[in-house]
């Protein structure tokens, strides 16, 4: 699937601010249902803003914790310095119901900040660029 057919104006400038909880921010007990560790999460975000950079994608990684308030403090430190066209917020803010709070306010600080940006959403590290492709290749 694509956005190529939609009729959304298209993204101001092809730079990405990819947001996601930090690693750290998250107990043994949250990760192992998903067989997870502090440290796989970590090797995971790692390698899929890797194969991002490696596809030429520019942007940056922006970890924040799961206090509302300093996640939005992070992500208008990053905005301060340049604007993006696209925001991609990770699994870990979207779909844990504990973090429904942080969603909305990273979403509307994104808003906020820049009117018009595209927000993209992937199921995790790993499909993070699919999720980039497509808006930065519509």
């Amino acid at each position: 699937m694509s956005h190529k057919s939609s009729q959304v104006k298209a993204l101001l400038n092809d730079d990405v601010l990819a947001i996601g909880i930090s690693p750290e921010a998250f107990t043994a007990e949250e990760l192992a249902p998903f067989n997870l560790t502090v440290e796989k999460l970590a090797a995971q975000v790692e390698r899929g803003w890797a194969a991002i950079q490696a596809a030429g994608v520019v942007g940056e990684l922006c970890s924040v914790s799961k206090d509302p308030d300093e996640a939005e403090a992070e992500i208008r430190k990053r905005f301060a310095q340049r604007s993006f066209g696209l925001a991609t917020v990770g699994s870990g803010v979207r779909l844990l119901p504990e973090n429904t709070v942080l969603f909305e306010r990273i979403v509307n600080v994104l808003v906020d900040l820049q009117p018009d940006i595209r927000l993209g959403f992937a199921t995790g590290p790993k499909n993070m660029l699919e999720a980039i492709r497509r808006w930065l290749d519509r």
